[in-house]
């Protein structure tokens, strides 16, 4: 599953991931301060969601042009091209590498690729246009700006598949280094497998991340099979008693290691879903980076915005006044991370009894079994809790429990109970 065995990738630590959205970052020129900030909180990848021109409707997601860059990105200065060199250059220099959306089931209903290659798109016995869609909860949602591309039944497949090949490594040879691939279960297996074999023929060190929220666990590991490094997972969505998330986790584990997030583009921002509760917002981060391999979250997340991003409507206006500065906080838990391995693999994980309801804990194993965290988060946004020190933890003549907020760490001195703050999180571990 994937391009190497899951043990031996997992030995490195996790991706930690800083999605720039680009339609509020602005012109490209202007990005440095954002990279400079993604890298002192300790993130190595920048995810950077669809540069293309978009069409009419000005969605990132309705591409218009795969060899344009859309024109709310650039700023009128040096030529297209050398400013999003520049930017991959200078993200370089800061130790980031960036991920960019490949976005291969549709394309804009205005892209000339319809006129000059209708045989590319899907049809309806009528002829016309096929528009694809997602489900949203119990509905399904239609896309009318985008057309859906015929990756699977085209009759002229192999000159579609290597218009997608080039396209790809178009961006791998700017200097690219990572795809999220947009609704990846919605395009052919075989298709995935041709173009991610394509890319590390020539570029070994690639990686691949396929978006499969809202897919069942056997949906998302027929999609892994084709060669994807990560999944993204939905642990967002998770009130740490419900089974599935944890079901889920242990399907998908042994074969891909994914990666979780507290918000998205796509989903409401956690400061106004949480009514600026800064510690349970960072409790939410400290969770997703400890729950899977990989961490993700969005430009404005470190300073509590609260106005979601959107596709089309989003620009630099909208940048907000910060709420709160978590910049130090993400850059501890990131530290906390990357110290202890069962964090940074998708070994192992089984919730433990802590003798309360207001806490939720988890063991965390490596896939050797050889080393273990113990998570414990106090649910409780308003109460402290006292949890047991669940006997599943292997015996160690010292524990030693780690604040992730703060990476402080001071040693357990009663071996039975601890006590936690309102949306306190410890990282409990062998001193």
């Amino acid at each position: 599953m994937g391009r190497a065995d899951p043990v031996t990738r997992a030995m490195t630590p996790g991706p930690r991931i800083y999605n720039l959205f680009p339609l509020l970052a602005g012109p490209l020129p202007r990005w440095t301060p954002h990279l400079e900030r993604a890298h002192a909180m300790g993130f190595t990848w920048l995810f950077v969601n669809a540069l293309h021109q978009a069409g009419a409707s000005r969605s990132l997601y309705a591409v218009m042009d795969h060899y344009a860059i859309d024109a709310r990105l650039l700023d009128g200065g040096p030529a297209p091209w050398d400013q999003l060199r520049d930017m991959l250059a200078e993200a370089s220099r800061l130790g980031l590498a960036v991920m960019m959306d490949l976005i291969v089931n549709h394309a804009a209903v205005d892209s000339s690729l319809i006129g000059e290659h209708p045989e590319w798109f899907l049809r309806d016995h009528a002829g016309c246009i096929v528009h694809p869609g997602a489900r949203d909860g119990a509905q399904w949602v239609v896309w009318p700006d985008v057309a859906q591309v015929d990756n699977a039944g085209s009759r002229d497949r192999a000159a579609l598949w290597a218009y997608w090949r080039d396209v790809t490594l178009h961006f791998a040879a700017l200097g690219v280094r990572g795809f999220r691939c947009d609704a990846a279960y919605q395009v052919p297996v075989e298709l995935w497998r041709d173009l991610i074999g394509a890319v590390r023929a020539r570029y070994p060190d690639a990686l691949f991340f396929a978006e499969t929220l809202g897919c069942t666990p056997e949906e998302t590991l027929a999609t892994a099979a084709a060669g994807f490094d990560f999944i993204f997972n939905s642990s967002k969505w998770w009130d740490f008693r419900a089974p599935w998330c944890l079901e889920q986790y242990a399907q998908t584990a042994p074969m891909v290691p994914s990666v979780s997030f507290p918000e998205s583009h796509d989903t409401p921002r956690l400061a106004a879903e949480l009514d600026g509760d800064r510690a349970a917002v960072l409790q939410r981060y400290a969770f997703a980076a400890t729950f899977s391999t990989g961490v993700m979250m969005p430009v404005g997340f470190e300073y509590g915005f609260r106005k979601p991003l959107h596709v089309m409507e989003t620009t630099p206006a909208d940048w907000e006044t910060p709420g709160w500065d978590l910049t130090d906080a993400i850059a501890a838990i990131h530290r906390t991370k990357a110290a202890h391995r069962p964090l940074n693999e998708e070994g192992p994980l089984q919730p433990v009894d802590l003798g309360t309801p207001q806490a939720f804990g988890f063991l965390k194993r490596t896939r050797d079994n050889r080393e273990w965290v113990l998570v414990v988060l106090n649910l409780d946004r308003t109460a402290t809790a006292r949890v047991r020190i669940p006997p599943e933890i292997p015996a160690r003549p010292r524990l030693a429990a780690t604040d992730p907020v703060t990476a402080a760490s001071s040693p357990i001195s009663d071996l039975t109970e601890m006590e936690l703050g309102p949306s306190a999180t410890r990282i409990v571990h062998s001193g």
